[in-house]
């Protein structure tokens, strides 16, 4: 009992292996387009990589995540660290910031300098500004 019912030729064989070789290929092409968004942003030294790998391949078999995720790589998103900018931009962040906390923006931009009479100062006021009241120690 053979389960076909001709003999295999050279071109069967060749179908075979043409077959086994584009299933192959197709999920060699399948898994470049789905890591491609995640190697974009790696090497774009994106902040969310990750995130972007991740959504990329969520997105292979949905499509629109897939674009979505091509789009964030390539974005230039730049994260603006106030703390390293120069002198002469951080003063203007820093008015806009006193500004929405109603405080008086530092004369300058340096760290202020604590002194033992500050930490008296601190120890013996509340968070108000108001002097704490001593114990009583009559007892």
């Amino acid at each position: 009992m053979h389960l076909i019912d001709w003999s295999l030729t050279k071109y069967d064989y060749w179908t075979f292996a043409f077959l086994v070789v584009a299933i192959i290929a197709f999920f060699y092409i399948l898994i470049q387009i789905g890591g491609l968004p995640g190697k974009i942003a790696e090497r774009r030294n994106h902040p969310h990589a990750e995130a972007v790998k991740i959504v990329g391949w969520i997105g292979l078999f949905t499509v629109f995540p897939w674009i979505h995720a091509i789009i964030w790589a390539i974005h230039d998103s730049m994260t603006v660290d106030i703390r390293s900018m120069p002198k002469d931009g951080v003063g203007a962040e820093v008015e806009k910031v006193s500004i929405m906390n109603k405080t008086a923006p530092p004369s300058d931009n340096a760290p202020t300098q604590h002194t033992a009479s500050d930490q008296q100062d601190a120890d013996t006021t509340d968070q108000t500004g108001e002097p704490r009241q001593k114990p009583d120690q009559s007892a």
